[in-house]
């Protein structure tokens, strides 16, 4: 009885994980799987570039930096193209210039052609994250995104940790082969896109009697740059990922001068992939419905503290048990921060708030490795690891400062949403803040929720 019980009781919690979202979130979740399946560059372009080409580290790092260059280049343009043209052509260019520039990527033979067109894969492989986040928010209700955040960072470690598994084994036989499969999926990914996902960028929000709840001001890369508690955010994101980049650029160098061979690092980093895929979702439901301040606090405590507890290791064993530490943090931060990145995002903004928020993280994976060697460089491992206490601790005592009076849900920020059917964006000039709030009022107030009303209007308009 007892394991029937379990059972049950398991179904019955990936049930409730996975019901209630819309069926395009599942296609947009499907295209995150293929894609992450034939994630063949990330993972072995420094193999190929020095076993397969024979070619430097020196030159193999310039390569990679390049790649994570192109990546911070085409964020915010990747961002402001989300909002212009809308989700589904950003996506659509995206992957597919992702599957041109890695099949052409396979037969580059100079260096500095293998060089350029790296730069144009890492623009192209990262154009597609704020195209899919701010896709996400405009189609999952507002109580359902850290759920539906956590299950699409669970797709992205599943699908990675399945094509690291098959790309090393198809790389003994042929890189080029690895190329060009990564290509073939990524296009499939395309084709998904075109076939199954409709726009979703939303043209305006419904309106009681003449105003119109989301008007305001046009969004450009400036208002982001104004914004100073969103800015904030950036910038707690970007210490938070320094942070977690060390798993793989810090922690091998240091397993590596403790004695630890290649093997001994695959293992220890492979129980972060095996972590998040066995626990995002149980963990993510215990977590959705918390306040996310306190979320982020202590991820980002748990996090700086996770590879603190790195200077202490000597054993294979203890070097598991900060991958642990660290990861459970990684599996909390995910898809809170995601998710107050939405929140803080004016509904018109969001593909540059997202582009802005990618950014970090792309900066971050440029300066870790830089900041790692340097540290370890001059002073050693250790310091290395305390330093990232102090991040993390900084982080937690920033987000407390920061989110002290973050306001609810705003109704003129964020919604009504999810928007199936968009309607063609309205003529009239924006009205004044003051009257938009009076007008969000007047839809909560309604005996139907403002969904039903975002609903309705909807269907009504031609």
């Amino acid at each position: 009885m007892p394991v029937a019980k379990t059972v049950l009781s398991a179904r019955r919690a990936v049930r409730e994980s996975v019901s209630g979202l819309p069926r395009a979130f599942w296609w947009l979740w499907a295209s995150t799987l293929v894609n992450r399946l034939g994630g063949f560059v990330a993972t072995f372009m420094a193999l190929y570039l020095t076993l397969d080409r024979g070619y430097s580290a020196s030159y193999a790092g310039l390569v990679a930096s390049l790649h994570g260059l192109g990546g911070v280049v085409s964020s915010l343009g990747a961002g402001v193209l989300t909002d212009r043209l809308g989700r589904r052509p950003t996506l659509l260019i995206a992957q597919s210039s992702t599957a041109v520039s890695v099949a052409l990527l396979g037969f580059m033979r100079e260096p500095l052609s293998i060089a350029a067109v790296a730069f144009l894969v890492g623009m192209a492989s990262n154009a597609s994250r704020p195209a899919v986040q701010a896709m996400m928010a405009d189609i999952v209700q507002p109580e359902d995104r850290v759920r539906a955040f956590a299950l699409n960072y669970w797709a992205i470690n599943l699908g990675f940790a399945i094509s690291s598994a098959g790309a090393g084994f198809l790389a003994q036989y042929s890189y080029l082969a690895g190329f060009l499969g990564e290509a073939v999926m990524t296009m499939a990914c395309a084709v998904l896109v075109f076939l199954k996902l409709p726009e979703s960028r939303p043209e305006r929000a419904p309106s009681v009697g003449s105003v119109s709840i989301s008007s305001a001001p046009a969004v450009g890369l400036g208002t982001v740059v104004r914004d100073g508690r969103f800015m904030s955010v950036v910038g707690l994101s970007f210490v938070v990922s320094l942070i977690f980049q060390q798993g793989y650029v810090g922690l091998p160098v240091a397993m590596g001068a403790d004695g630890f061979d290649s093997a001994d690092f695959g293992t220890a980093i492979a129980v972060n992939g095996v972590l998040i895929v066995v626990m995002q979702i149980p963990v993510t439901r215990l977590i959705q419905h918390r306040d996310p301040r306190r979320l982020l606090i202590v991820s980002s405590v748990l996090a700086g503290y996770g590879f603190g507890l790195t200077a202490f290791a000597g054993s294979i064993g203890v070097y598991i048990l900060t991958v642990c530490v660290w990861t459970l943090a990684e599996i909390v931060n995910a898809p809170t921060q995601t998710s107050l990145v939405v929140r803080l995002s004016p509904v018109h903004g969001r593909g540059r708030y997202q582009g802005m928020y990618t950014m970090s993280w792309s900066v971050a994976a440029l300066v870790a490795p830089l900041l790692s060697g340097f540290v370890i460089d001059h002073w050693g491992a250790r310091w290395l690891w305390g330093a990232c206490a102090v991040l993390g601790t900084v982080a937690g005592a920033g987000y407390w400062l920061l989110m002290r009076g973050l306001p609810a849900e705003d109704p003129v920020r964020a919604e009504a949403e999810p928007v199936d059917n968009p309607v063609p964006e309205a003529a009239d000039a924006p009205v004044p803040e003051a009257a938009a709030r009076e007008a969000a009022t007047a839809v909560r107030g309604a005996e139907a929720p403002a969904r039903e009303a975002g609903a309705a209007a909807a269907e009504a308009t031609p």
